[in-house]
């Protein structure tokens, strides 16, 4: 592992075989790189150096989406997602004793990040000595950009770590921790100081802007101001949420980012470097792209990880645009139910719920001999382009669907013409609300699955390499934290425009096919991989009326979701606040910013992050996740890698036991 030579990542040796790029003239933006291998810290004294330099750094947004660290470290062990049927890495979500400071996943977050901080430290170090140009000030803006961003992903995982704040060019074996006061000082510090040097538009696809170093400025004091740091921060909170505000507002009036006018259109990826990967609503994207001599080792690997298996049910084989199902993250009854799923799109635009037949000869013909029932017989055949798999996503109390044997693992609808080969139903008739017991008969592999990350631009079926951007911020996320500041400010009533820029671009609008239904499966229809005589597994419907169960309607409802008075957020009866023991109006709002938050943006990588904050996690999991077990004032921050711990120093001798407990995180 990298983490057993941190003294190397800190120095700057290691680094440099990450570092070895130049950009090329390749269409897609400045991150179509050539791989070189001839690069030392002197070229680091010129322009050109540090202009690859920069580059570098810019891969390392990448790490973010290309392995099992992405979803581990972020959305495993929470309310909106538990393990599916590949439980690979389950410790991240029961915090059993198999998670621990050994684990693999959390040295690779470390790990990473400290290498790209070097590589800001000579950034900030060099430019203002060596670099000519016009693009001197971008440059030092990016190095204190990408040094803010990293401690800020250290912090919000380990809480205080060491701050190394310039270029090492020689092994250091020794460091001290600093606080997570001392840590979140020098992010805001460096934060505001990339916001001051940026310029407003980039200058080349997916460069940093200034309203990115707002963005994450703006989301650094919300954080600050959060119940994790209750313990200190009580001197800087107040400044710190009107902080916050300042900074969203700067990004949203700014008129470079506007919001995606169909919540669709985020998904919507049709091709590598397309329409959809322009969208004015993203403010900071990881760059991939289908140039498969600079993929690295791992790709965008985010779209593996959500979906149920599909492939080896009856009339089904793999394909591009279903997607290769590692069945990671299964949706939590929660993920579906803090959704309005009749008025609210974004449900229904962020889950798959319909696959088309595309393996005819596997697809079941009902006959007398193997009819489900004898009522049957004769009236149903399935055919290759039919629909082969529906999720069924109903409440308790739907008396349409029964189970027609013991193990409840087949549905049965009332009206047989609703029969599908592969029909999963949430409840059946009879069975009550829950969200800590089965019902129905979805299960470990088959669920409802999130598809916002679906790529079908892959070059192979089985290819883990995705090619799609990976979006770090976007500015939906921007109008919610202003909202957030508000209400922790007491402003209840400031919150709500805020919450209605997210919630009236949610709503249906009048005439919109609410049956309607986009992922980036689709690419597989511009994607030269594609076999043009195979037929697809990919539906561009959902089961919106089937699962509702409601008459055909092109309606807006925006009444429905347009919040009047912060009343409506007091009064509603659809946030779980008894479940999860919010009382007071103060608990109600957050409640309701963290259900919001997973409405929209459910999946996208940040949500352990905002319950640790909010030290939400342990009645979260506790009400939602039945496997999750997360113990209080522990699990709010990872371990130290243990890897570091056992490298590192003190006056030249190795750390004794009692030293490594004393710079190991609480209950460690």
């Amino acid at each position: 592992m990298i983490m057993k030579k941190i003294t190397q990542l800190i120095s700057g040796v290691a680094l440099l075989s990450g570092l070895m790029i130049l950009p090329t003239s390749c269409k897609k933006s400045f991150l179509d790189e050539e791989v070189i291998n001839s690069r030392n810290t002197a070229d680091f004294q010129r322009t050109d150096g540090l202009d690859g330099l920069v580059i570098g750094m810019y891969q390392s947004l990448k790490f973010h989406f290309n392995y099992t660290w992405a979803y581990t470290t972020a959305n495993y062990g929470v309310d909106e997602f538990t393990v599916g049927g590949d439980r690979t890495e389950q410790m991240f979500n029961s915090y059993d004793g198999n998670f621990n400071s050994f684990s693999g996943d959390i040295a690779s977050i470390f790990d990473n990040m400290y290498g790209n901080i070097n590589s800001a430290n000579i950034v900030i170090q060099n430019v203002p000595l060596y670099y000519q140009g016009a693009n001197k000030n971008t440059r030092l803006g990016e190095g204190y950009f990408m040094r803010a961003f990293d401690y800020f992903k250290l912090v919000k995982q380990f809480g205080g770590v060491p701050l190394k704040l310039e270029p090492s060019e020689t092994i250091q074996d020794q460091f001290t921790r600093s606080s997570s006061k001392e840590v979140y000082e020098q992010v805001i510090q460096d934060f505001i100081k990339a916001y001051d040097l940026l310029p407003p538009t980039p200058g080349e696809t997916g460069r940093i802007t200034k309203w990115a170093a707002a963005h994450f400025l703006a989301k650094a004091y919300l954080f600050r101001a959060s119940e994790i740091n209750s313990s200190w921060n009580s001197d800087t909170k107040d400044a710190d949420l009107q902080n916050a505000i300042k900074y969203a507002d700067l990004v949203i009036n700014s008129g470079a980012h506007t919001l995606a006018t169909n919540f669709s259109d985020l998904w919507n990826f049709t091709t590598p470097d397309g329409p959809n990967e322009q969208n004015k609503e993203v403010i900071l994207a990881a760059q991939f792209s289908n140039n498969t001599t600079t993929q690295g080792r791992y790709g965008n690997q985010i779209h593996l990880y959500y979906p149920s298996v599909y492939q080896n049910l009856p009339g089904m084989v793999r394909d591009l645009a279903g997607g290769r199902e590692f069945q990671r993250m299964r949706s939590t009854d929660y993920a579906l139910d803090v959704f309005d799923r009749v008025n609210d799109s974004r449900f229904w635009k962020s889950f798959k719920t319909r696959y088309i037949c595309n393996n005819p000869a596997g697809a079941p013909k009902w006959t007398s001999a193997n009819a489900p029932t004898p009522a049957q017989v004769g009236q149903v055949k399935f055919v290759g382009g039919e629909e082969s798999i529906l999720y069924i996503v109903n409440n308790a109390g739907d008396t349409r669907y029964t189970a027609i044997d013991p193990n409840a693992t087949v549905a049965l609808p009332t009206d047989i013409s609703r029969r599908k080969p592969n029909m999963y139903v949430r409840y059946f008739a009879g069975q009550p609300q829950s969200y800590l017991n089965t019902h129905g008969n979805y299960g470990v592999s088959q669920f409802v699955a999130l598809s916002k990350f679906m790529d079908g631009s892959r070059n192979l079926v089985a290819s883990q390499f995705g090619q799609r951007d990976g979006i770090l911020a976007r500015l939906a996320e921007t109008y919610l934290i202003a909202a957030e500041a508000y209400g922790r400010l007491g402003q209840f009533a400031q919150a709500i425009p805020y919450l209605n820029k997210v919630r009236d671009r949610a709503a249906y609008k009048e005439g919109e096919n609410r049956e309607s239904y986009v992922d980036g499966g689709v690419a597989y229809k511009t994607n030269p991989a594609t076999n043009a005589t195979a037929l697809s597994s990919y539906s561009d419907k959902n089961t919106y009326f089937e699962s509702n169960n409601i008459p055909a309607t092109t309606a807006s409802t925006l009444s429905a979701l347009h919040l009047n008075t912060e009343a409506d957020i007091f009064n509603s009866n659809k946030d779980f606040y008894d479940k999860i023991g919010a009382s007071s109006n103060t608990d109600k709002f957050i409640a309701y910013i963290l259900n919001e938050r997973s409405r929209e943006l459910m999946g996208e990588l940040m949500r352990w992050e905002d319950l640790a904050r909010t030290k939400t996690l342990v009645s979260r999991t506790a009400a939602f996740n039945a496997e999750a077990k997360p113990q209080d004032n522990k699990h709010y921050l990872r371990p130290i890698p243990q890897s570091f711990l056992d490298v590192i120093k003190n006056n030249g001798a190795p750390l004794t036991s009692a030293e490594k407990q004393a710079m190991q995180n609480p209950g460690w």
